[in-house]
């Protein structure tokens, strides 16, 4: 069975570039053996990575033994619904890529919540943040690495 997002719909690709999610399919799935639940698709900023490294979780450095090239602000990852949940708490949490965000977040995570943090692309004080600009830069050949995931994962 395909698994749903937030919006109740079949789940979307998170990332395909830096390819993310605790099976490294690019998804944000609920998955028995991810203790740390990779399931909140974001769109990392300065403000989270800072966070989440003095938290203990370096997202920036990379770790090629590990097959991780770093995060860079407007990067989309699979966050542990912990850690977001904590930097919600502390006034630093990202936005949320809703169509990405596995809907087992529900659990946890309040639908309105959620609604609050939705990244919109197209909202204009979100698009000028420094940190964010280059996800408004499409690819060279125009297509978005999560459209080469949808790709791959139709049925």
């Amino acid at each position: 069975m395909d698994e749903q997002n937030v919006l109740g719909e079949r789940l979307k690709p998170c990332s395909g570039d830096p390819v993310t999610g605790y099976l490294r399919d690019g998804c944000c799935r609920d998955h028995d053996d991810d203790i740390g639940r990779h399931e909140i698709c974001a769109v990392v900023t300065a403000e989270f990575l800072e966070f989440s490294k003095a938290r203990g979780n370096d997202l920036v450095t990379p770790r090629p033994e590990h097959g991780f090239p770093g995060l860079t602000p407007g990067d989309r990852w699979c966050l542990c619904v912990g850690r977001w949940l904590e930097a919600l708490d502390a006034g630093v949490a990202p936005p949320v890529v809703l169509e990405a965000t596995n809907e087992s977040v529900l659990d946890d995570v309040d639908r309105s919540t959620l609604d609050d943090y939705a990244y919109d692309p197209e909202d204009d004080e979100f698009s000028k943040r420094p940190d964010m600009r280059r996800l408004s830069s499409p690819k060279k050949n125009g297509d978005s690495p999560e459209s080469d995931l949808e790709d791959r994962f139709e049925t």
